[in-house]
């Protein structure tokens, strides 16, 4: 799992409350346990105009000029700025797969799905919960100046603007230590490597008969 240190990013705004997993990424593209290649189909339903199934070109596929990921100014993007409870519906973990693989490597919001905001740590992405009123103010400031980005600081925990104004959050700090070392639950097991190699030799050398 790639670190997460500091990022200044391009911002793109999805102005929708209650987006679930199944509006991320839908369901007919489940079919694989890979973290990548979800990416062209983040938000397929809203993003095309057609219906997307897996294993389309979807560079043959129309584009909905409507959808905001579509825009050009948004060309480029990895920060997410979301409405109340984004993440929400089933547990998949291929929705932070497809954000991720799209580009996105924070997402800001004032509330999120408890097992979505939970994938996004293991997935190497940062999740981050602002007041209501705050991510009102950066809509607005994202939509009035093309090129928005901002600065997030996870070992500051802070979001900066381009005015300079600074934006606390909160963030548990074994998950803090995890992005920052770039350590999935596969990463935190190997690093009792040496640990679990000399419980093997135990066991083997205790129990013979369990492994002939």
């Amino acid at each position: 799992m790639d670190k997460f240190t500091q990022l200044t990013g391009l911002v793109a705004p999805l102005d929708r409350a209650n987006v679930d997993t199944d509006a991320i990424i839908p369901k007919q593209f489940l079919k694989s346990i890979k973290r990548s290649g979800f990416g062209p189909n983040a938000f397929d339903e809203w993003r095309y105009l057609d219906h997307g199934e897996p294993g389309m070109d979807n560079s043959k596929r129309k584009l909905n000029p409507g959808f905001v990921l579509n825009q050009p100014r948004y060309q480029g993007v990895s920060v997410l700025l979301a409405r109340e409870n984004f993440g929400c519906g089933s547990s998949r973990e291929h929705a932070p797969w497809a954000l991720e693989d799209f580009g996105f490597r924070s997402i800001i919001a004032p509330s999120f799905a408890d097992i979505f905001y939970n994938n996004c740590f293991k997935n190497g992405m940062l999740p981050i919960v602002l007041p209501a009123d705050v991510v009102d103010r950066l809509f607005a400031e994202v939509e009035a100046n093309p090129g928005y980005q901002l600065n997030v600081d996870l070992q500051a925990q802070t979001v900066t603007t381009p005015s300079g104004a600074v934006h606390p959050f909160e963030v548990d700090m074994s998950r803090k230590h995890n992005l920052l070392n770039g350590l999935d639950d596969i990463g935190l097991t190997m690093q009792k490597q040496d640990s679990i190699k000399l419980f093997e030799v135990a066991h083997k050398a205790s129990q013979p008969w369990l492994f002939n």
